[in-house]
């Protein structure tokens, strides 16, 4: 680390930061010794104060906290599209497993409503809510 920046491989590819008083719900894996056909891999959660609980894809996660007061996750291969029919849409450009350890049921697109999300960055970049001209200027020391 350079001063309070994070290196670059420690900004994830994708970063979505969820609004104010959001946290995470982790499932654990259980183990179990009966045979459950489509039973998935433990599920990530966005849990918001008035109880609404958004799924994410949990096989495309890289980082997650809510540490801050508010939910923030960062993913490997999944890529911001924009808004879209008045949502935020991302989809799946990657797989950061092997297929045999992925659920063949898995999501290949998320929506997410804008007003559950502070912020989109990519590559440490904001870009939802599109930056202000005085917020996207770099300032050179």
């Amino acid at each position: 680390m350079i001063g309070d920046e994070p290196a670059r491989m420690d900004v994830p590819p994708l970063l979505i930061d969820f609004v104010a008083q959001t946290s995470l719900c982790l499932e654990l894996d259980r183990p179990s010794d009966l045979r459950i056909i489509g039973n998935g891999p433990p599920g990530t959660f966005v849990l918001f104060p008035h109880g609404l609980k958004v799924s994410l894809p949990t096989d495309q996660i890289v980082a997650a906290e809510d540490a801050g007061g508010y939910a923030s996750v960062g993913f490997g291969g999944m890529q911001f599209i924009g808004l879209e029919e008045g949502q935020l849409v991302f989809v799946r450009v990657r797989e950061l497993f092997p297929e045999d350890l992925l659920s063949p049921s898995r999501s290949h697109i998320m929506r997410l409503e804008p007003q559950w999300v502070a912020a989109v960055s990519v590559d440490g970049r904001r870009v939802w809510p599109v930056p202000s001209a005085a917020e996207s200027i770099d300032t050179v020391v």
